[in-house]
């Protein structure tokens, strides 16, 4: 994990990368908006279990977190999720109701501290009005998206993440290896784009665009400050290029004549 740091105001990005091999650096990030009532938005990684929760105390009491939005149930999102319930007793979870069966698998939850809420709905904590929204790509069923208006800011989860080289922390979308870190990261995410009806998509995309973001947290790319309209762009291609699977180390062919191989010298007498 890296070290935290200010984006705007009192919004501070919790950082850390996940090595992905051949391609370069997954950005995990988590968001906590620090205000009078602070929210948080994900967890962070079991494996920066320690460093996240000593990263988040210091930057907010745990007396006074209010909220954690954990945007949908994956392990990058939720690894410290029981921790900081533990340890803030006064804060809620707000997720998907999907979201929240599945995180039901590991997690005991006290369902007197949780709030479900689907696309299509908005809420208000403190001055801040969230849209809740289904983000163009994403690889959980319970995935929410949320569009901040007070700050016009979107939290997209995983959508619009990257792989990049090496750590930044605000985005240059005009980087050719942004775009190629984009072109494989939003693929992988969701390979169902590549057989998806691409009106619905394009259309999701443009109702998106209408909110007319000036920021985009995601949580596997830098800052999406600059360039907005750039990656929303580079967002509708994303149907239109071919399904990315890594690179698989088993050689099928080459298995099925070993094998065959050696039943029949276990066959021969």
């Amino acid at each position: 994990m890296r070290t935290p740091y200010k984006y705007r105001k009192d919004t501070y990005v919790l950082p850390s990368d996940l090595p992905i091999p051949g391609a370069g650096l997954q950005p995990v990030n988590a968001f906590l908006l620090r205000e009078r009532h602070p929210i948080l938005f994900d967890t962070g990684m079991p494996v920066d279990r320690e460093d996240f929760l000593k990263a988040l105390w210091s930057l907010v009491d745990p007396a006074d977190l209010r909220f954690v939005v954990v945007t949908h149930d994956d392990r990058d999102h939720t690894g410290t999720l029981a921790q900081i319930l533990e340890q803030a007793p006064n804060a809620k979870l707000i997720t998907n109701g999907v979201s929240l069966i599945r995180l039901s698998e590991e997690f005991h939850l006290p369902q007197d501290r949780v709030l479900t809420v689907n696309p299509g709905q908005s809420f208000s904590l403190g001055e801040h009005r969230f849209e809740v929204l289904r983000p163009p790509t994403f690889d959980s069923p319970g995935t929410i998206g949320l569009f901040d208006h007070a700050e016009e800011v979107l939290y997209s989860s995983d959508s619009f993440g990257t792989i990049l080289p090496q750590p930044v922390e605000l985005a240059d979308v005009d980087d050719p290896a942004f775009r190629e870190g984009f072109d494989i990261f939003n693929r992988a995410i969701a390979p169902w784009s590549a057989v998806t009806d691409l009106p619905r998509f394009h259309a999701n995309l443009r109702r998106l665009a209408r909110l007319n973001p000036r920021t985009i947290l995601s949580s596997h790319a830098p800052v999406i400050h600059h360039g907005v309209d750039t990656v929303i762009d580079a967002m509708s291609d994303i149907p239109l290029l071919p399904a990315w699977f890594p690179a698989a180390t088993l050689d099928t062919e080459a298995a099925l004549e070993l094998h065959e191989a050696t039943l029949a010298k276990e066959a021969s007498p």
